[in-house]
């Protein structure tokens, strides 16, 4: 998988000149639906199919400041799948400096439009392997 890139905008800096910490959760959001767009399941496909992908939970761990007009490199991958769960490791870099700028990870799960949890793996087997596949393949690469 390729990273995500993002050019920091002058609005998501605070009065220091650095980015306001809310902003890295919103980097790890563009980046997920640049990684399902990748795996060939945008979350177009998913919203199609009839269900959602909503947060169930969100970490983040600030390492160094990120400023007005860098722009970071997002690495995010697949690290647990069961069919219903799914967790997205994150890691955001300079781009330039490759300096570590946050890590975190996100929780979410698959959910029909009248709020109850689906399994990918009974009701779509097609994208149950493809996350499967890369939950491995991260797996793989620790």
């Amino acid at each position: 998988m390729k990273s995500y890139q993002h050019k920091v905008q002058y609005y998501e800096t605070d009065g220091m000149g650095i980015v306001h910490h809310s902003n890295y959760i919103r980097w790890f959001e563009e980046a997920r639906v640049d990684l399902l767009e990748q795996l060939g399941c945008g979350y177009d496909r998913i919203e199609a199919a009839g269900f959602g992908s909503p947060v169930l939970a969100v970490s983040c761990q600030y390492k160094t400041m990120a400023r007005f007009g860098e722009t970071v490199q997002i690495l995010a991958r697949i690290t647990a799948y069961n069919g219903v769960r799914m967790t997205i490791g994150y890691e955001i870099f300079d781009a330039q400096t490759g300096t570590l700028r946050c890590t975190g990870e996100s929780c979410h799960c698959f959910m029909q439009q009248d709020g109850r949890p689906v399994s990918l793996k009974r009701s779509r087997p097609e994208l149950d392997r493809i996350f499967s596949r890369a939950a491995d393949a991260s797996q793989n690469t620790d």
